[in-house]
């Protein structure tokens, strides 16, 4: 039993890690909807393969099936399941062990991973609609931070003196970029859900301006009702450009916290140096990633990866703030 809840101790962070990035995949490529219902596939567990499944499955959804998207949707689905099964077994080991190990961050995330299938649903069923589709973004960057928080308390990753006057100060500051970052990466989900990623196609200005023609009230409305198809977007463009330009200022902020907290890093002991320097080397990738997207037209292998090196940089802030906690789950 050790030897198993250590190995899914390991494999989960990488499993949802993975989940992330083929989430951001589907969303990029518009494959969303690829299976327009849930949670089977035009009805089937499977995509339709023959040419009869596919009129009788196109006929039933008045909608065109595209092999394509309706594969990566479902396989996204299909890990996504895996990794909720997976989660209970690791919950269940973590209880059966709890006279050596804190069992509270892996029975958290059983609501946590319920919650999130309920996302997943909504963001077919409800069409895309942004609110959601952001949320089911932050409910995995949450599930693969607590996955990874319950990975360094099973193998006993170190902690930095509680009585030092450093690591004390540093603490809020952790927590605070942790926000941040969280707060920033749904920034970026609603950026993408409402295809405001290339409403300005120039850098560091936007439509070659400093402050461009923006709607911030139109862009930010978070619930437009029912019944509406999100696919493709609905905002016109002051709107998108309002929720673009406001990722980048929230990446200004972003970068300016990492920064400070990279500097207090200095003052720490070696492991406390070291998490300080991953941060730094995945915000500098991030920033260029992200500058790409702009002057690039949003290169598909670069806008997943700015997805994936986002979950990273805040699996780094995480560690370091787990880092600065006295001991504990």
């Amino acid at each position: 039993m050790r030897k198993l809840h250590l190995t899914l101790a390991l494999l989960l962070p990488l499993l949802a890690f993975t989940v992330i990035v083929k989430g951001a995949y589907v969303r990029l490529t518009d494959a969303g909807l690829g299976c327009p219902d849930w949670p089977g596939c035009y009805g089937q567990l499977l995509v339709p393969e023959t040419a009869q499944e596919i009129t009788d499955a196109e006929s039933l959804a008045a909608r065109p099936l595209e092999t394509g998207k309706a594969w990566a949707e479902m396989i996204h689905r299909y890990m996504a399941s895996g990794l909720g099964a997976l989660i209970l077994l690791l919950a269940w080991l973590a209880w059966r062990r709890r006279h050596t190990h804190q069992p509270w961050v892996a029975l958290s995330l059983v609501p946590l991973v319920m919650f999130q299938g309920l996302l997943g649903m909504w963001t077919v069923t409800l069409l895309l609609k942004p609110l959601v589709v952001a949320l089911h973004l932050l409910g995995g960057f949450t599930l693969l931070s607590l996955l990874w928080w319950n990975l360094l308390e099973v193998h006993g990753a170190s902690r930095a003196s509680p009585e030092s006057r450093a690591v004390a100060d540093l603490r809020p500051w952790a927590l605070f970029a942790m926000l941040m970052v969280f707060a920033q990466a749904f920034l970026g989900g609603w950026t993408s859900t409402n295809y405001a990623a290339l409403a300005c196609t120039d850098f560091p200005r936007c439509h070659g301006q400093w402050w461009p023609d923006m709607d911030f009230a139109n862009g930010f409305v978070l619930w437009r009702g029912l019944g509406v198809n999100y696919e493709f977007g609905v905002l016109d463009t002051p709107a998108r450009t309002a929720i673009h330009f406001t990722h980048r200022l929230g990446a200004v902020v972003v970068c300016l916290t990492l920064l400070w907290l990279f500097l207090r890093t200095r003052s720490l002991p070696p492991a406390g140096r070291t998490i300080g320097w991953c941060i730094l080397g995945l915000l500098a990738l991030q920033i260029a990633l992200g500058v790409t997207n702009v002057v690039r037209g949003l290169p598909l292998p670069v806008a997943v990866m700015h997805n994936g090196v986002a979950a990273l940089l805040l699996l780094s802030v995480v560690t370091l703030f787990r880092y600065t906690r006295p001991s504990g789950p």
